[in-house]
C-alpha cells in the first residue's frame, strides 16, 4: 500500500473510533466504555510503537543480551508501583490484610498460581508471544496470531473445565496476600522497588549495548517509524494502568475471550453452570455476557485497532501467514496460554503487571514461574532446532 495511502487510513481509523467514544458517551454505562475504548487505544498504540511484549523482550535478553525491552518492563513496574500507591493510599488510606482495595487484581496465591503461570510461560515460547502481543501483532497484519487466540479459547474451555477440581483442591485455602496489607504502603513500595532495581542491576550488568542505528532521527520518524525508547514506553504503560485502574478497572486484556468462551461453552453444556468461587477471587475474571459491549471487549477492540493504525502510519502492517507448522506451534502455545490465564486468573498484563503494581504477592509469583516457563520453552525449542 503507498505510503500516502497508509497514512490516510491510519488517520480514518483514529477518527472513527474517536467518533465510536464519543457516541458511546451518552450515559453513564456508556462514558465507562468510552473510556475503556480510549484506554484500549493509547494501550495498543504504546505496544505497537514500544514492541512491549513479555516474551520478545526476554528473548531478546537471552539470544542478543539486548536489555532494552526488559527495561521497558521494569519501567513500567517501578512507576507502576508509584502511581498505584497514590491511588491505593487515597482509597485504603489505612492498608489491612484482611481489606483488599476495590477491584485489584490481588490473586489467590499457591501451587495452582504457579502451575498456571508455568504454563502460560511455555506457551508464550511456543506460539512466540504473549497473548497481549498476540492482539497488537494482529494489528501488524501477523494473521497467524488468529491460531494463538483460537487456541486460548480452547485452552479456556479446558480451563473452566478443571476450575471446579482445582478450586476445592487447594485454591479455596490460597490467601490473596497484599504486601501493603502486611508491611504498609512505605515498606512495600521500597521492597518492590529495590527487587526491580536489583533486577535491572543483572540485566544491564549481562547486556550487551544495542546498536542504535539512524541516530539524530526527525521527530516524526522517531514517533511513527523507529522503535520508542523503552523508558518512555515504561512509562506511557504504567500511566494508562495508573489512569485505567483509577476510572474503570486494572489492565487486563483476557476477560472478554474468557467470557465469550465461558457464554459459548455453557450454550453448548461444555462448561459447567457452577464455577466454585470464581466470583470470590481477584483478577481478569470470565462471566456470563448479558450484553454485547463490556469495557473489556471495547479496551481489546480498541487495543487491535489502534495497532493496525499506528502500523500503517509507520509502515510496519506487513501481512503474513505462518506455514502449517506456525499455525499448529501458535495455536499449541494458544492453548497452554488459555489454561493458564484462566487458571491463573490473568495473563501477563492482567495478573504480572497490575498484579505488581498494586502490591499483589500473585503478581510476583506470576512473575517468577512465568520467566520459569518462558525459559524452559525457548531452551526446549532451540535444542529441538538442532
Amino acid at each position: 500500500m503507498p505510503v500516502l495511502a497508509s497514512r490516510s487510513l491510519s488517520l480514518v481509523i483514529v477518527a472513527a473510533m474517536i467518533a465510536w467514544s464519543i457516541w458511546l458517551a451518552q450515559d453513564a454505562s456508556g462514558r465507562i466504555l468510552s473510556f475503556s475504548l480510549l484506554t484500549g487505544t493509547a494501550f495498543g498504540i504504546v505496544l505497537q510503537r514500544g514492541r512491549f511484549c513479555f516474551l520478545c523482550n526476554l528473548r531478546d535478553f537471552v539470544e542478543r543480551r539486548d536489555p532494552s525491552g526488559l527495561v521497558a518492563i521494569l519501567a513500567a513496574l517501578a512507576a507502576g508501583i508509584v502511581l498505584y500507591q497514590v491511588v491505593l493510599g487515597a482509597w485504603v488510606p489505612v492498608p489491612q490484610p484482611d481489606r483488599l482495595p476495590p477491584s485489584a487484581h490481588i490473586g489467590p496465591v499457591g501451587f495452582v498460581l504457579a502451575a498456571a503461570a508455568f504454563a502460560f510461560g511455555i506457551g508464550m515460547a511456543v506460539s512466540g508471544s504473549c497473548l497481549s502481543a498476540h492482539l497488537y501483532r494482529l494489528g501488524e497484519g501477523a494473521f497467524g496470531s488468529i491460531a494463538a487466540l483460537a487456541g486460548a479459547a480452547v485452552g479456556f474451555l479446558i480451563g473452566f473445565s478443571t476450575w471446579n477440581s482445582l478450586y476445592t483442591w487447594t485454591v479455596f485455602d490460597d490467601p490473596p496476600l497484599w504486601l501493603p496489607g502486611l508491611l504498609g504502603y512505605a515498606a512495600a513500595s521500597a521492597i518492590g522497588l529495590a527487587a526491580l532495581g536489583v533486577v535491572a542491576w543483572l540485566v544491564l550488568r549481562s547486556a550487551k549495548p544495542p546498536l542504535n542505528d539512524m541516530p539524530g532521527a526527525l521527530p516524526f520518524e522517531a514517533i511513527f517509524i523507529r522503535r520508542w525508547p523503552p523508558v518512555v514506553t515504561g512509562l506511557l504503560i504504567a500511566a494508562i494502568g495508573g489512569v485505567a485502574y483509577l476510572r474503570v478497572a486494572p489492565l487486563g486484556v483476557t476477560a472478554e475471550l474468557g467470557s465469550l468462551v465461558r457464554t459459548a461453552g455453557l450454550s453448548a453444556g461444555l462448561v459447567p453452570e457452577t464455577l466454585v468461587g470464581l466470583d470470590t477471587v481477584r483478577g481478569c475474571l470470565s462471566a456470563v455476557k448479558t450484553a454485547l459491549l463490556s469495557p473489556n471487549g471495547v479496551f481489546v477492540a480498541g487495543l487491535v485497532l489502534a495497532s493496525f493504525a499506528s502500523a500503517l502510519a509507520g509502515g510496519h502492517f506487513k501481512p503474513s501467514w505462518p506455514s502449517p507448522r506456525g499455525l499448529a506451534a501458535r495455536f499449541a502455545g494458544g492453548l497452554l496460554m488459555g489454561w493458564g490465564a484462566m487458571t491463573g486468573l490473568g495473563c501477563t498484563v492482567g495478573v504480572l503487571l497490575s498484579g505488581i503494581q498494586a502490591g499483589a504477592v500473585s503478581g510476583w509469583v506470576f512473575l517468577i514461574f512465568v520467566t520459569a516457563g518462558a525459559l524452559a520453552g525457548l531452551s526446549g525449542l532451540r535444542r529441538l532446532s538442532t
